[in-house]
């Protein structure tokens, strides 16, 4: 019973985040839903409460397959420029099925009260496990980053990408091209105020980013 439970709820979820690709959020019912995977109404309400429990579903499972894409480009990538812009490429690879409702998605999670803004406490499993992709490629860095920033470096790269999603949200061209510039033109500035820990006298600015970063996380 346990196993056919999980069948139906993977049904259910896979459903779902198709129709999300082909007909966007805001035009995906429960209801529709239920009817695409072949069970009651009431049964889809029984293993996901409400479309936001869905939007959390297609969160994990957009960090899985970044994880998996990650992965895969990090075996060839050394140091930390080249890990971090294979990291960022793989999460834009990842989101490229759902651009095009990007939009939708963004309406719903930016208030702040949402219940999937990638912030709220629901939203910590696909948090945690996007972060944990940063820490790989932190933590897989040769040389490694400068230790008075290692811990809290996948953070703040974590933030960064936040952003980088909504450039690539309103980003009209070519599969999403002036994204990609963005990460090749960021990705080697970042790494240059990286190397600044390193400099006698230089690192002070670095501690004030660092305090800066821990009040407003307070």
């Amino acid at each position: 019973m346990a196993a056919k439970g999980e069948q139906t709820r993977q049904r259910v979820a896979d459903v779902a985040l198709r129709m999300f690709r082909e007909v966007g959020f805001a035009k995906t019912t429960m209801r529709a839903i239920a009817a695409e995977a072949g069970i009651s109404v009431g049964n889809a309400y029984y293993y996901f409460a409400s479309k936001d429990d869905l939007v959390q579903e297609l969160y994990l499972q957009v960090q899985e397959e970044h994880a998996a894409r990650a992965r895969a480009a990090l075996e060839s990538a050394t140091d930390l420029t080249s890990r971090l812009r294979a990291t960022l490429h793989a999460g834009l690879d990842a989101m490229a099925p759902y651009h095009r409702f990007g939009a939708d998605f963004l309406t719903t999670a930016i208030r702040p009260t949402s219940p999937v803004n990638p912030f709220a406490a629901r939203s910590a499993p696909a948090r945690e496990a996007s972060l944990n992709i940063f820490r790989s490629a932190v933590d897989g860095a040769r040389p490694q980053a400068p230790k008075r920033l290692r811990g809290e470096l996948p953070e703040l790269l974590w933030l960064g990408y936040m952003g980088v999603t909504l450039f690539w949200v309103y980003d009209t061209s070519e599969g999403q091209q002036r994204t990609r510039k963005l990460v090749d033109g960021a990705v080697p500035l970042i790494a240059k105020v990286l190397s600044l820990a390193r400099v006698p006298g230089a690192g002070k600015a670095l501690d004030d980013i660092l305090r800066l970063s821990r009040s407003i996380r307070a």
